[in-house]
């Protein structure tokens, strides 16, 4: 996926940088058009600073949103997303802090609240991955961060966002391939977003009756700072080539798919998910 010119380097630090990779992730097409599709909502977006997250948080701003983005450590991302939703003519609130805690999420809505006045558009999307060939060397630590990052904290947003969220509001979780096909290298974060599927289904049932709509979108291999900071460099190299399109998606391949389940043009969808992963094809 990288020229001759463009060798993508390893990263040794979780959850990963994305100005400093070569090639830089795409987070919009020139091409997309926007139609003023959330014009007046409010999002608040976990992993908001790059990646995916930066993919939905800019296309969000252009379809009319506010943002604000949940980020870990990653200041320089998270500053150059507040730009970029900025020049699309919205507001970006920060919000740093750690996803496993259960307070902090809670105080991260309030803050979003507090700002905006409201709250539209939850998108639970950030996430850990430690890839181990072995399952007894996924210890204890690594378990706990694993489950406390991808699907506790979904818990942790959604009930905090539900006091909060009305009708024709929405919740959208970031789920993978993986919890359909497996990954021998992934054990316990394949587990996680097998956990989020059912998580999205449940709670979509759970929250027709207030008119709340939940769903999910499960990424194939996507090129973001998680990639750079979890494999080795020889996986980094081929990354995506096992898919039908013999390539890794960009974010901005992504961002779309959030928008339709965003938006009113979903409004008869509800503990979906929509598959964006280059040709696999999956039951469920």
């Amino acid at each position: 996926m990288a020229t001759a010119t463009q060798t993508p380097k390893k990263q040794n630090k979780q959850p990963g940088i994305e100005a400093t990779m070569n090639p830089a992730p795409e987070y919009i097409k020139d091409s997309y058009k926007a139609a003023g599709k959330l014009q007046d909502k409010v999002a608040l977006i976990t992993g908001g600073d790059s990646g995916i997250g930066r993919a939905v948080a800019v296309h969000f701003a252009e379809e009319g949103a506010d943002i604000a983005i949940v980020y870990l450590d990653e200041d320089i991302d998270a500053k150059e997303t507040q730009r970029l939703v900025e020049v699309a003519g919205k507001k970006c609130l920060l919000i740093k802090g750690d996803v496993k805690k259960a307070d902090f999420c809670k105080k991260a809505v309030a803050k979003a609240v507090q700002e905006y006045g409201r709250l539209n558009i939850l998108v639970n999307n950030a996430g850990m991955q430690f890839p181990q060939k072995d399952v007894k060397a996924i210890d204890e630590e690594q378990l706990d961060t694993t489950f406390r990052t991808n699907i506790f904290a979904y818990f942790y947003f959604a009930e905090a966002a539900l006091e909060h969220l009305e009708v024709g509001d929405c919740i959208i979780n970031t789920t993978s391939v993986t919890a359909y096909r497996s990954s021998p290298s992934l054990i316990d974060y394949s587990s996680t977003k097998g956990a989020i599927t059912t998580f999205t289904r449940s709670l979509a049932t759970n929250l027709t009756e207030k008119g709340i709509r939940v769903n999910a979108v499960a990424p194939g291999p996507v090129w973001t700072p998680l990639i750079v900071s979890s494999f080795g460099e020889e996986k980094i190299k081929s990354f995506g080539s096992e898919t039908a399109m013999k390539r890794a998606g960009q974010p901005s391949e992504l961002g779309p798919a959030y928008v339709f389940l965003a938006s009113d043009d979903a409004s008869f969808i509800t503990g979906q998910v929509i598959h964006v992963n280059g040709g696999e094809v999956v039951n469920g």
